[in-house]
C-alpha cells in the first residue's frame, strides 16, 4: 500500500500533463473585450494623455495590447498607468514580472510586500507594492496579474491559473495592472500610497470590460 501511496503524486502529475496537453490541442476560446484605447481617460480629476512605447519593450512584452498612460490632477502629483492584455499565452508568451524591470536606470527596490485594494461589489485586488529610490527621490508601485476573474500579486498563482483555466476554460488569456505616482519632497510614502490605491479603485468598475472575465 505504501509504494502506491509513493507513486500517486506521480500519477496526479501525469493526468494534469495529459489534460494540459489535451487543451492544447483545442482551437482557444478567444474573449471579446473592449479596445484598450477607449479605456477612460478622464478617471475623477484625473486627465490622462497616451505615452508611445519604445519598440525595444513591444518586442520584449511579445504578442499582445497595451496602454501605457499618464494621468495628471491639478493638485497632485501624476499616475504612471500601465495595462498590457494578452490574448492568448499559449505560444510561450506569458505576461514579465516587472519586478524584474523595475530596477534600472538608477532606481532601487528599497521596500517590497503585498496589499489588498478594496473595491466596490467586489473581492479585494490581491497587489505587490514597492518604493524605488534614486538619490533622494521616490517612486511608489503597484501591479498584479488578472484573468478570468482572478487578480493575484503572486506571479507563481499567476501561472497556476494560467495552467488550471487552459484545461478548464480553455482560455489563456490574462493581464498585467501597473499604477506608478512620484512621492514628493513635501509627503510621505503612505500618502503616495493612499493616491496610487485611491486611483486604482476609480478604475477598477471598468476593468472588465477590458479584461474579460
Amino acid at each position: 500500500m505504501s509504494s502506491w501511496l509513493r507513486f500517486l503524486p506521480v500519477l496526479a502529475l501525469l493526468a494534469w500533463a495529459g489534460a494540459f496537453l489535451h487543451a492544447r490541442s483545442r482551437p482557444e476560446r478567444l474573449q471579446p473585450h473592449a479596445p484598450l484605447s477607449s479605456f477612460p481617460s478622464e478617471l475623477a480629476q484625473w486627465h490622462g494623455k497616451d505615452v508611445p512605447m519604445d519598440p525595444q519593450i513591444l518586442a520584449v512584452l511579445g504578442p499582445g495590447e497595451f496602454l501605457s498612460r499618464i494621468y495628471e490632477s491639478p493638485k497632485e502629483p501624476y499616475i504612471d498607468y500601465f495595462l498590457g492584455y494578452f490574448p492568448s499565452q499559449r505560444t510561450g508568451d506569458t505576461i514579465h514580472s516587472p519586478k524584474n524591470c523595475l530596477p534600472g536606470a538608477g532606481w532601487a527596490p528599497i521596500a517590497s510586500g503585498r496589499m489588498q485594494i478594496e473595491r466596490t461589489g467586489g473581492p479585494p485586488i490581491a497587489a505587490n507594492r514597492y518604493v524605488l529610490e534614486q538619490g533622494d527621490d521616490h517612486m511608489f508601485v503597484l501591479y498584479w496579474y488578472q484573468s478570468h476573474g482572478h487578480s493575484v500579486a503572486s506571479e507563481y498563482l499567476a501561472k497556476y491559473y494560467l495552467v488550471a483555466d487552459a484545461i478548464r476554460l480553455n482560455r489563456t488569456d490574462g493581464a498585467l495592472v501597473r499604477v506608478i505616482t512620484p512621492v514628493s519632497r513635501a509627503e510621505s510614502i503612505a500618502t503616495a500610497e493612499g493616491r496610487a490605491v485611491s486611483f486604482s479603485q476609480k478604475f477598477l468598475p471598468v476593468l472588465d470590460q477590458y479584461v474579460p472575465n
